[in-house]
């Protein structure tokens, strides 16, 4: 009876629980799908998806779809990081042989439908991207998904959608949705869609004609995105329209809409909060899910963000940058307890990542009802599309450019400025115009730090044989555009001594052919005097600007030669060399460049739009709320005891010395918080300086340069060399501590003088005699003490004969 009863209950308590698992289970079979290749740069990405995948309670299981080749395989350590399919890799096309690792992901998901059992047991799939960081459950039905209806995020860059390469691609033009990075739909449409995904990928890869900028949206005009047109050309032929939204997903460094949850974080761009910042192409070859107890560099923590930004939803922002690089750090830490490391040592960071406040703050995100708005796919008629942000038009291509000598002092320069550009979001490509004479050339050894444009070097003319570097930039802009390939409509002029710290875009700043965009300049005084009257015809169009350059190249076109002859002109115009005249405080002529430029234009009457927002110098005080991007370290600027000059360092090797920086600049966390002015401008000379010595560390780790902890216990040479760099003020490679040299006015031309130590009076003359007395006298008592052996010995022998 007691069994029947147990039973009984058994079963009631089945029937109850088991009924609502019936009642649920049909429409909650989810899948999550991602696909990745067998790569340090995705195993990390593996980790901090995972992580993020059980802590925002996403509910069914996940499958990575991995792609790699038997080779790769051999040497693989990570199949044990998460759920796995593995894949035939397509990375290298096996029918045309084209490189496109971006195909793996439609293959991949065709590859499973077909071999795996999950696939015939579920309703739902998910599909992300490895760069992700899920922030809360994301189910298909309560984000509006229905068969034939999917639900994705916008990607509104896809123009091919909206031009000729969807009438060529896709027999239903305008079914052609700009979408991607989350997508979500039923089973039955993925099976539908999943071979036209490829096929279409394929065709679209093929047809390299219509790979420009103009006509894809693709940046590099390289075909990179030919994956994502394969989706939405697939999808159209497939007749599935999608319902759109902007709110589901963010990049870090975007600002959410108000009142707005995102539930997932796509992290593939560069972001920043503050100083410090992060990007996942810095991290490609990096093997940190196997390095113990090395996590990435830590973010602020929350209570020093608060005061970064006074609007709720910019500080919303950095709070979402916060928890996407704080989530990864989170699963490395336990990913390898999982890889039996032993337990890290204590640090506030990892208190932070274990404790109540970070739970919190990454506690699953759920969906408020009616919280999510979707562009009704098709209903996207004129009247919707104006709606959207994104404009009708593609952007236009663009071109980075800067100028440089064959010189230490340009080459730090240049490690900064292309590190800056890469982590900026800077659209289009960057070149270096190297300017350098034959001799230079020869002995030269920085030609890998950018890709580069070799000019004739004009320091000294050769005409007049005048000593002026900086006509090298007129002169070399003119070189580039009459010898270079440029597929650009604008460009986007630099000097060396900047650092991105955002894209400079003609779009964004309304750049226009006839109408450039520049910085003011308003020390170029001449423009309102008689030596604008004197060198142009139209001194009323003189603008007062430089720095940062925005035109459009066929403005630049028009204007190279007028800007290298006004250089010319205004340099050879000694007699109006005075600072009352020019603004030049040395009263030598060496603005004339910046005379040049501004004469150049006003000849051809090129006005400028001049923007006080774009560039900042370290030391100033930025206006409340405005986000620079640029900053020029063209003057000394310091924070506390710490400063720097960039004159100082003129002479200086940091390029090819292993491990070699600037000083570190304070903690910010030491700063006064008393004046909020004072303490942006300290905080903006930080990031410069810290920007600096990062690109340095990387440059340092491309070259791979041994582990700086092993270099103090190297060689006896290493020993010397420190101290002869701690006497001199020049680097040594462990530590690179520099000695302050003291500024003088003639810094620029030339270099300290290095002291020579008197004979006698030279503590290192002392030591050596100390030492070879010493020496001496040893070898003395040992001559000694092996002569009176010898005695011995010679006598042990004679006995020993005499005995035989």
């Amino acid at each position: 009876m007691a069994t029947l009863t147990v039973l009984m209950l058994v079963g009631f308590l089945f029937w109850i629980d088991g009924g609502s698992g019936l009642e649920q289970e049909a429409p909650y079979r989810i899948h999550t799908l991602f696909s990745v290749e067998c790569q340090n740069y995705f195993d990390w990405q593996t980790v901090g998806l995972m992580h993020s995948f059980k802590k925002a309670q996403q509910p069914g299981p996940i499958t990575r779809l991995l792609s790699c080749t038997d080779e790769e395989k051999k040497n693989y350590r990570g199949m044990h990081l998460a759920p796995t399919l593995e894949v035939p890799s397509m990375s290298r096309h096996p029918k045309t042989g084209d490189w496109y690792p971006a195909i793996n992901k439609p293959a991949g998901i065709v590859h499973w439908l077909k071999y795996s059992k999950d696939a015939d047991d579920v309703d739902w799939v998910v599909i992300l991207d490895a760069d992700m960081i899920i922030r809360g459950p994301i189910i298909p039905w309560e984000l509006g998904a229905e068969k034939g209806r999917p639900v994705a995020a916008y990607y509104g860059y896809l123009v091919g959608c909206d031009n000729i390469l969807a009438k060529l691609h896709t027999k239903h033009p305008e079914l052609c949705d700009k979408v991607g990075g989350l997508l979500a739909m039923h089973i039955d449409d993925l099976r539908a869609l999943a071979p036209l995904w490829l096929s279409k990928t394929e065709e679209v890869r093929e047809d390299r004609t219509h790979w420009g900028t103009n006509i894809t949206g693709d940046i590099y005009g390289a075909g990179w995105i030919s994956e994502m047109y394969g989706y939405s050309f697939g999808a159209a032929e497939a007749g599935l329209r999608h319902k759109i939204s902007e709110d589901l997903m963010i990049y870090p460094g975007y600002i959410p809409r108000k009142g707005i949850e995102p539930i997932l974080i796509h992290y593939g761009l560069p972001f920043s909060v503050g100083n410090w910042s992060f990007s996942k192409l810095d991290h490609h070859e990096d093997d940190i899910v196997y390095d113990c107890g090395r996590l990435f560099p830590e973010p602020p923590y929350p209570r020093e963000v608060r005061l970064l930004a006074s609007d709720l939803n910019k500080k919303r922002a950095l709070f979402l940058n916060l928890e996407c690089i704080n989530t990864l750090n989170e699963g490395l830490l336990l990913q390898h307890a999982a890889n039996g490391c032993p337990k890290p040592k204590w640090s506030r960071y990892l208190s932070f990542l274990k404790s109540k406040t970070f739970a919190d703050l990454t506690r699953p995100k759920f969906l408020a009802p009616g919280s999510i708005e979707t562009k009704e796919a098709a209903n996207q008629g004129g009247n919707q599309e104006q709606a959207v942000d994104e404009p009708e038009k593609p952007h236009p291509k663009m071109h980075t450019i800067f100028s440089t000598e064959c010189t230490r002092y340009f080459d730090w320069q240049t490690v900064g400025l292309v590190h800056s550009f890469h982590l900026s979001g800077q659209p289009g490509n960057i070149t270096r115009l190297l300017s350098c004479t034959d001799e230079d050339l020869k002995q030269y050894a920085g030609h890998d730090l950018a890709p580069t444009h070799y000019v004739p070097s004009m320091s000294r003319h050769p005409l007049t044989g005048d000593w002026y570097p900086a006509i090298n930039k007129p002169a070399a802009v003119l070189h580039w555009l009459n010898h270079a390939d440029i597929d650009a409509e604008f460009i986007v002029i630099l000097d060396a001594d900047m650092i991105l710290r955002g894209p400079i875009t003609p779009w964004e700043f309304k750049a226009a052919r006839g109408r450039p965009v520049s910085t003011p300049y308003d020390y170029l005084i001449g423009c309102d005097n008689e030596l604008a009257k004197l060198h142009t015809r139209h001194p009323d169009a003189c603008d007062k600007v430089g720095g940062v350059i925005i035109m459009h190249i066929d403005d630049l076109r028009k204007f190279a030669m007028l800007w290298l002859h006004k250089s010319e002109e205004v340099r050879a115009d000694k007699a109006h060399y005075a600072t009352n005249i020019t603004g030049d405080i040395y009263a030598s002529g060496w603005i004339s460049e910046m005379y040049g430029y501004s004469f150049g234009a006003a000849e051809l009457k090129l006005r400028h739009l001049i923007n006080s927002e774009i560039l900042i110098y370290p030391g100033y005080v930025p206006e409340p709320g405005v986000k620079y991007r640029v900053f020029h370290y063209g003057l000394d600027f310091k924070v506390g005891n710490w400063s720097f000059d960039k004159a100082n360092w003129r002479d200086t090797d940091v390029v090819n010395k292993c491990w070699a920086k600037f000083p570190d600049p304070p903690d910010p966390l030491t700063l006064d918080r008393s004046n909020e002015d004072i303490l942006q401008r300290d905080l903006l000379s930080i990031e410069c300086g810290k920007t600096l010595n990062d690109a340095l560390e990387l440059h340092h780790k491309k070259r791979n340069c041994p582990d700086p902890h092993s270099l103090s216990t190297s060689k006896r040479d290493t020993g010397k060399e420190d101290s002869s760099s701690r006497k001199f003020g020049r680097f040594d490679g462990s530590n690179a501590v520099r000695s302050n040299p003291v500024p003088t006015k003639n810094s620029e031309e030339t270099s300290p003088p290095v002291p020579k130590d008197g004979l006698f009076g030279s503590l290192r003359f002392w030591v050596v005699a100390l030492w070879m007395i010493s020496g001496l006298g040893f070898l003395a008592v040992m001559f000694m003490v092996f002569s009176g052996r010898k005695s011995k010995g010679s006598k042990s022998k004679t006995y020993r004969s005499r005995r035989r």
